[in-house]
């Protein structure tokens, strides 16, 4: 317990920091009733829960006791998360304006519940079916571009049935330089379309049954997609990425939220 405190002190300083510098204040409702907790006190706290793993709300509650009550503190959290968001943003912002040469897109499965609980009420209409190399799921898609550095560049969510292909373009609108994927994202009008002369271009690995020569670069270019693989198995297996927890897509989103923001300032 007191190993932990100063933890989330830490993470705190570094909110109020973006607090002060996004003016979080303009959002208070000056009419209203006064929030229990402060706009920094509650980033910090779903940072801190997904910067140590916890399971749930009940956990960190328990941990940290904040002045207020169980429920308050879950519709807080879920309520400011777009406030986490908003850091989140600025951050890749930041990114992106000091990307490496050498980027990765992949997306990885987000499963909102069992397969056997595919009939999950909550994520009607965000969720869908859709395929992983280790089978069918029932959830989202989470897409990313990171950059040699492992540096977040752009994230997007989508239907767990969505075709990768499609989100290569909305999703790297800023993104200049080599974009490395994987033979999943093959496609000549694709690599058209992204291509851009003296400015970027997609190399996507060729499948194995297709008679392609890759150079010695292209070859070491390849290479490097395991470092986005690193992103989502430490998202997945230290972060809490996934859950299946909440009891709202709001109480879904914000976890997502609060994941990669806690991910990025670790």
């Amino acid at each position: 317990m007191k190993v932990l405190i100063p933890m989330y002190e830490n993470i705190k300083k570094v909110v109020s920091f973006f607090s002060r510098k996004l003016n979080f204040d303009k959002f208070k409702n000056k009419l209203g009733r006064k929030l229990a907790l402060s706009f920094e006190e509650i980033i910090s706290i779903g940072l801190f829960k997904q910067n140590n793993g916890m399971p749930t709300k009940k956990s960190v509650w328990k941990v940290l006791k904040p002045k207020c009550s169980y429920k308050t503190l879950v519709v807080n959290l879920n309520r400011w998360s777009n406030l986490a968001g908003i850091i989140l943003a600025i951050i890749m912002n930041i990114n992106r304006a000091n990307q490496h040469l050498i980027k990765h897109i992949d997306s990885t499965d987000i499963p909102v519940c069992l397969f056997k609980n595919a009939h999950h009420k909550t994520m009607k209409g965000l969720a869908a079916f859709g395929r992983s190399s280790k089978g069918t799921f029932f959830g989202l898609k989470m897409h990313i571009i990171t950059d040699l550095k492992r540096k977040l560049l752009a994230i997007k969510f989508t239907g767990g049935n969505v075709d990768d292909r499609k989100m290569v373009i909305p999703l790297s609108k800023e993104i200049m330089g080599i974009l490395i994927a994987d033979a999943g994202y093959v496609s000549e009008k694709l690599t058209r379309e992204f291509y851009q002369e003296h400015k970027r271009m997609l190399l996507a690995k060729p499948r194995k049954n297709m008679k392609q020569i890759m150079t010695k670069f292209e070859e070491y270019l390849y290479g490097t997609r395991m470092l986005i693989e690193l992103n989502f198995k430490n998202l997945k297996m230290f972060y809490g990425l996934l859950t299946s927890m909440p009891r709202s897509a709001d109480g879904y989103l914000a976890n997502y939220i609060y994941t990669l923001l806690a991910y990025q300032i670790a």
